[in-house]
């Protein structure tokens, strides 16, 4: 017979959304949408990111950032580009299905060093995701 802390840690084990996924809910009139991989990356291949960026020396020129979409459907998304407060770029995405996978890039500068934030923004203008990486001097 389970105790009362055992089962309570077993319901409060199924709660959990896994790391990594952004579940929204209501304001876009979507029953359930989520973000499952939202992630910068120097490339793209068959569809997928070919690595997991959280800094980039100012040397490089380019970045993407990927987002893999779950339940949106039929809505539009973005992703919002920022640098130090400031929209540098804002890219829309129609999703065409329940699972939709996109990406957009930014050429870079090396004048704009510093922390850089995307944002993925749903139907509603609400924020699904949100990742930053740090574009700086080599070390």
């Amino acid at each position: 017979m389970l105790n009362r802390s055992k089962l309570t840690a077993a319901f409060a084990a199924v709660l959990i959304i896994p790391m990594g996924v952004s579940a929204i809910r209501g304001e876009t009139g979507v029953a359930e949408a989520a973000v499952a991989v939202a992630q910068f990356t120097t490339g793209i291949e068959n569809r997928q990111p070919v690595d997991s960026v959280s800094f980039l020396e100012n040397e490089a020129r380019a970045i993407s950032f990927f987002s893999d979409l779950r339940g949106l459907a039929g809505h539009s998304i973005s992703h919002r580009w920022q640098y130090q407060g400031k929209v540098m770029a804002e890219v829309s995405f129609e999703v065409r299905g329940n699972r939709w996978r996109v990406w957009s890039s930014k050429k870079l500068i090396s004048a704009w060093s510093g922390k850089w934030t995307v944002s993925v923004v749903g139907p509603g203008g609400e924020i699904l995701a949100t990742r930053s990486f740090n574009y700086n001097e080599k070390l």
